[in-house]
């Protein structure tokens, strides 16, 4: 083993225990972009990107506003690398030069330059399960990213997958113990206070949820807190 890959495997290794570290699913992503920046030779400055079923883009986490706006002008525009990476599922996406992207993004294109972008690499963030989202990668400069720059980063992104959806499926579970709790606490309230069965508390608590249109975590939140089904 090279000094060099032996020294990139050690960060690989080191990179991965501080993502599982994380206490949150935001700390989790804010940590792969800093990370990015420190592993991929060349890059500036790294995002990730989500795009919900409306086809509008979200930037949980950038290392700087020159990422959210360049996120920002894709979603405004319909348009764009990062954009067309997750529209089209593109594993990997290399943008030697933003100069020249005009013919396939007209719009994008000329913004992009006016930003200071000089060359993007992004990267799909999916498991076998799912498809998370994007990295993003920026330099300011053109012709930055290579085929190394490539193979570091798909390494990242692919244990940056994993690790994101383990953060995303252990918050997940927090929350529906959480509000399985919740649940539990309130229908104790409506059993005393009301001298019916628990199954019948639970019919009251979900009844109150869909003639208000209100999930029924914020019916119970309300009843733990209020003590009154109103």
């Amino acid at each position: 083993m090279t000094e060099g890959l032996r020294e990139f495997s050690v960060a690989l290794a080191e990179m991965a225990r501080d993502l599982a570290a994380q206490a949150s699913v935001q700390a989790t992503l804010e940590r792969i972009v800093a990370h990015a920046v420190d592993l991929v030779e060349g890059c500036d400055e790294a995002g990730i990107l989500l795009l919900h079923p409306d086809r509008t883009l979200e930037t949980p986490a950038a290392t700087s506003d020159l990422v959210r706006e360049s996120d920002r002008s894709q979603s405004e525009l319909g348009e764009g690398p990062c954009f067309s990476a997750l529209v089209d599922r593109e594993p990997v996406y290399r943008i030697s030069d933003i100069g020249t992207c005009d013919q396939r993004w007209p719009r994008f294109g000329p913004r992009a330059r006016d930003l200071g972008l000089g060359s993007m690499l992004g990267f799909l963030l999916y498991t076998e399960e799912r498809e998370l989202g994007a990295l993003n990668l920026y330099s300011t400069r053109p012709d930055v990213f290579t085929e190394h720059s490539e193979v570091v980063g798909w390494l990242l992104a692919s244990h940056a997958a994993v690790l994101y959806a383990t953060a995303r499926t252990e918050a997940q579970l927090q929350t529906a113990i959480s509000t399985r709790q919740l649940i539990g606490e309130a229908v104790g309230i409506t059993m005393e206070r009301y001298k019916v069965p628990a199954d019948q508390a639970f019919d009251l608590l979900r009844t109150l949820s869909q003639n208000r249109n209100i999930k029924l975590r914020e019916v119970a939140e309300r009843i733990t807190t209020t003590g009154e089904l109103t």
